[in-house]
């Protein structure tokens, strides 16, 4: 009975942010229906993603099937999608007429470039968007080329998450309105709103416009990671003083060479960064990760091993938070933030393509001889 309880979101099935959309309202309890392709077989490759849902399965092609469909929009709080701007038009299921039939809606529309703008019509992928908003020049080792950050940034943060945060206002909004609206958000929009203080600290002097540069960026020896003995490494984050003091004292830094350069805390004298960082990487390198971990670890210092996936899921702190639960044998991040009062439901695993359709299409009002005819008619598709 998690706090979203009781609300319904239709997700139109898709790949990267819309299923994690999806995801994290269903993590919260909402209860999200998956309209899929009969042959879809998403839910089994991204199977996290595609987590606690129920799934119709139908053919769009067939005007039966988006009545169907429509029938059960109509009673939904929201819909989620990612396809190019027009293609739900197309598909006779866009906002005007869902709109029209459920006037609460919300229709919440996933793109990488918008709804709007020259490149609206575009594919694109997580990497195109992040380049275009600044922040991929910004990401990689000094004087290297930018490094693809896995594509969690425009994809899950600046997009999916948006997408969720936008979903759940515009909600508010229409149970106090009684309006419902349609919710445009980019990934690139997405990315640019996290990018504010970058842009801000560029216009300030704080933030070089180059990759690898600037104090959070890793050009700065005191927020970095450093290789030990053993060929694994480290990550520091002592910016502020009085960590970097206990930086320096953990480490067995020499202080003569080392506190004149952090103290004063001036983020934008990068004059000794470069020396500072050679220093200390000759000192990582003089003990193995385990070695680092005994001393630092739970310190102060801002300090913490760079784990592989394997290691982070049975990691002390992790297996204490429950971080990683168990999904038919698979290991899967649990349902976040969490609450106080309301508890989120354990996740169910996903299920194939049209698991759900007659249950899905009987709660929207349909008979069970009109789902029947449908079935036969290959309009929409049971696999439960």
């Amino acid at each position: 009975m998690g706090p979203l309880n009781g609300i319904t979101i239709v997700e139109m099935a898709g790949l990267g942010a819309t299923p994690f959309c999806g995801m994290m309202l269903a993590d919260l309890g909402a209860e999200v229906v998956r309209v899929e392709r009969p042959d879809d077989q998403s839910s089994i490759m991204f199977a996290p993603l595609c987590r606690t849902r129920k799934s119709l399965a139908c053919d769009l092609k067939s005007p039966e099937a988006v009545a169907a469909v429509l029938s059960v929009i109509d009673k939904a709080d929201g819909l989620i999608e990612g396809f190019r701007p027009g293609v739900m038009e197309r598909l006779g299921l866009g906002p005007d007429v869902c709109l029209k039939r459920n006037p609460t809606l919300v229709y919440g529309r996933m793109t990488g470039w918008g709804q709007q703008g020259p490149l609206s019509q575009a594919a694109g992928h997580d990497l195109n968007y992040l380049a275009l908003t600044g922040a991929l020049h910004l990401i990689g080792e000094k004087g290297g080329k930018p490094v693809p950050p896995l594509n969690i940034v425009a994809d899950y943060g600046g997009g999916g998450m948006l997408l969720a945060y936008g979903m759940l206002a515009a909600i508010l909004s229409a149970r106090t309105t009684g309006k419902g609206q349609i919710v445009d958000a980019a990934m690139l929009d997405g990315v640019n709103a996290m990018m504010s203080l970058f842009h801000h600290w560029n216009h300030a002097g704080l933030q070089p416009d180059e990759t690898g540069a600037g104090f959070l960026a890793g050009a700065a020896h005191y927020y970095s990671t450093y290789e030990t003995r053993d060929g694994r490494y480290v990550s520091i984050g002592s910016i502020e003083p009085q960590f970097y003091e206990l930086l320096i004292e953990q480490a067995g830094l020499d202080r003569a060479s080392f506190e004149p350069y952090g103290f004063k805390w001036d983020l934008r004298d990068s004059t000794h960064w470069a020396r500072l960082k050679t220093a200390m990487s000759k000192v990582f390198l003089s003990k193995t990760l385990d070695e680092w971990c005994q001393i630092m670890e739970g310190s102060d210092v801002c300090f913490a091993p760079v784990l592989t996936m394997a290691e982070a899921r049975e990691h002390p702190h992790n297996k204490a938070r429950k971080a990683f639960i168990e999904v038919e044998g698979h290991e899967q991040a649990a349902p976040a933030p969490r609450f106080s009062h309301t508890k989120n439901p354990a996740p169910s695993p996903a299920v194939k393509a049209g698991n759900n359709s007659r249950e899905i299409l009987s709660a929207s009002g349909l008979s069970e001889e009109k789902i029947d005819t449908l079935i036969k008619s290959g309009a929409v598709t049971q696999t439960g």
